[in-house]
């Protein structure tokens, strides 16, 4: 039997949490609820969540600073609920490592949706595949990202990145010295149905900088006025 992917929700309003946890149970996985920013990070030591439904406005520690601290140990996927609009609380859930964002009141099933996608891109189905596909990976020299495996190696130590990182850093990567506009990586990334602005790409490359420093043979080059590339010299 496969083991249930296990979610930790966390949600001051008692009613939305257990809201949640019905969406997700009828959906065969397995939840647990909390309902301050103590109580997420002492459960999601004891629990060991595959991914975080995490409430920014908490009693105590709010979600911001739950994410903060989650991030400091941990890759684990969080998806940031919120009825607060403001595209700064966005960049700012973005800049702490938060993997998606999910404005409420949200319809049940693009929040499953959500969840799933973002369960995939951070654990991969391993299904079979043709030889020639099953390798999606580009390397330079002291730097090997891996699509397959979700794996970043840079000067012999791997990086860890959420999903989304490491589907940009690959992307821009795959197709060295090509200049991508925001517009592009988002659409690429992110995908036409995610509302958001083009900072969100900016948050995401200022991330990646400070985890992979620049090589003397390759960099994240900005292309003022357009957008980004991977520079190879």
């Amino acid at each position: 039997m496969v083991a249930k992917q296990k979610i930790l929700i966390v949600d001051d309003d008692e009613n939305i949490a257990e809201l949640i946890s019905l969406y997700l149970v009828k959906e065969c996985f397995d939840t647990k609820m909390v309902y301050n920013g103590e109580d997420a990070l002492s459960a999601f030591e004891t629990y060991h969540p595959n991914l975080i439904l995490l409430d920014l406005m908490l009693p105590g520690i709010d979600g911001y600073q739950v994410c903060r601290e989650i991030r400091a140990k941990s890759s684990t996927p969080i998806i940031m609920l919120s009825a607060k609009g403001e595209v700064f609380d966005k960049v700012l859930g973005l800049e702490l490592g938060a993997d998606d964002y999910i404005m409420k009141p949200f319809d049940s099933k693009e929040m499953v949706a959500r969840v799933r996608a973002v369960l995939r891109r951070y654990h991969p189905v391993k299904t079979e595949e043709p030889a020639e596909d099953k390798a999606k990976c580009v390397e330079y020299e002291g730097l090997t990202i891996n699509l397959t495996n979700y794996a970043v190696v840079c000067d012999g130590h791997p990086v860890e990145m959420p999903p989304k990182e490491l589907e940009l850093l690959y992307f821009l990567a795959a197709s060295p010295n090509q200049v991508f506009t925001r517009e592009q990586l988002l659409d690429q990334i992110w995908g036409y149905e995610y509302i958001g602005d083009t900072r969100t790409v900016d948050v995401h490359i200022k991330r990646l900088r400070e985890k992979i420093k620049d090589h003397p043979s390759w960099g994240l080059s900005t292309v003022w006025g357009i957008g980004y590339k991977f520079e190879v010299k």
